[in-house]
């Protein structure tokens, strides 16, 4: 373990847990150091984020021992005045450094009703909140004859990975044992807790939304709705996401009465979350309650829509008080991502430098890079572009003409790649 401090401005420190990729979380970290100082805990000597620290502490993060040590050891030197991380698989172990430290916090209970989706499952059942008709399955056998009796299609997945990962589409029969084996693979990269098995759930018909919020001593708050863009059928790749400032969702009774009691049913405390439903012809229905900020810089695309800063909602969330959502952008914003037509090398990615209402874009994927479609790989991105407009139907038009000017320089996997 190493400590470093920058001086006086780290006696006062709100402690995070995990970084993440500049592309996706350089924003989020200048606005949490914007709020208020920041101490992070990090596996390798910070780079890009050195600006926005008061200090920092190399830990290895996948330690859950090591990092409580370095948390009591900070907290006897400085005043951590909360925790927060917004890295899926560092959640847990920060809802047990807010714990040990007497911090506000979801609680450890409240974080696991959202890492494990199968105990989510469960308590959601409990409180009466409509939920897909589900099985947990350690077998390939298991999960035909739980597909069997739920009715297909339905969903196979991981217990407790994100982005999609794992996630498979199962129309018959005949594809229940590929599903069961993709899920079950997929869970074994992840957190030991949750490896192996799967569920299997009814697939629930509709378009799928997220919902972004602030929870502060059990209260929720509601920050911005993304409305997202799935593709690569059978699986559940996240494509694309749009954020408008007046969608009537965000103000919605049923949809916010339905996410206050599926919080309140699985403990959650004091934190950020990010709530995937879909809008079914039954009504709205939890795909999965995750204890962090949206990950595809979705938070990102709210703010923009918004002017609403999702890091200092996250700071002041961790810090116990209730954020300020009042909306100073009115606009509907959106993203998509590109990826290849198949298996492939990356020679080179370049992103359009002007399109119509662009605001962003980048690439993703440096020379060399293997991009692998699922099942072979996950989330093979090359590129990606943001643009705003005046409306959805707007933004997605723009995207589509800002997502066509993107150059992708490729060589098929099933060629030789030169050494």
């Amino acid at each position: 373990m190493d400590d470093n401090s920058a001086g006086e401005a780290a006696k006062d420190v709100i402690l995070l847990i995990g970084c993440g990729l500049r592309k996706y979380r350089e924003y989020l970290l200048a606005g949490a150091a914007a709020t208020h100082p920041v101490w992070l805990f990090t596996d390798d000597e910070p780079d890009w984020q050195t600006p926005c620290l008061s200090g920092h502490t190399v830990v290895d993060l996948t330690d859950r021992d090591a990092v409580l040590t370095a948390a009591r050891e900070l907290a006897g030197r400085v005043t951590v005045r909360g925790v927060l991380s917004w890295d899926e698989t560092l959640i847990v172990t920060t809802a047990h450094v807010a714990e040990a430290l007497g911090l506000p916090g979801a609680g450890v209970d409240g974080v696991e009703g959202c890492r494990d989706k199968y105990r989510s499952r469960r308590l959601l059942t409990k409180a009466g909140i409509d939920q897909p008709r589900y099985a947990w399955v350690d077998t390939a056998e298991e999960a035909l004859a739980a597909a069997e009796e739920i009715g297909y299609p339905v969903v196979v997945k991981p217990r407790g990975m994100g982005a999609s990962i794992g996630v498979v589409l199962a129309a018959d029969a005949g594809e229940v044992a590929e599903a069961f084996r993709t899920a079950d693979e997929s869970s074994r990269i992840g957190a030991v807790s949750y490896r192996g098995g799967a569920l299997v759930e009814e697939y629930l018909r509709g378009p799928e939304i997220s919902v972004d919020a602030a929870v502060v001593d059990g209260e929720y708050h509601p920050m911005f709705v993304a409305r997202k863009q799935v593709g690569l059928f059978p699986y559940f790749e996240e494509i694309g996401h749009h954020v408008a400032a007046d969608d009537p969702l965000r103000t919605d009774p049923e949809l916010l009465a339905m996410l206050r009691a599926a919080h309140r049913a699985i403990g959650y405390g004091s934190g950020i979350t990010h709530t995937e439903v879909k809008l079914t012809s039954r009504g709205p229905v939890i795909v999965e309650i995750n204890g962090r900020l949206g990950g595809d810089l979705i938070p990102r695309l709210g703010q923009l829509a918004t002017g609403i800063d999702p890091a200092r909602a996250a700071v002041r969330a961790a810090l116990g008080q209730r954020p300020d959502f009042t909306d100073t952008e009115h606009r509907t914003v959106g993203i998509r991502f590109g990826y290849p037509p198949e298996d492939c090398v990356v020679r080179s990615v370049t992103p359009p430098a002007a399109a119509e209402g662009l605001l962003a874009a980048e690439a993703m994927a440096g020379p060399g890079t293997e991009l692998r479609l699922p099942p072979n790989g996950y989330l093979a991105r090359h590129s990606y572009v943001i643009v705003a407009g005046a409306d959805p139907a707007q933004t997605a038009a723009r995207l589509d003409a800002a997502a066509a000017l993107v150059v992708l320089d490729r060589q098929p996997l099933t060629e030789p790649v030169p050494a």
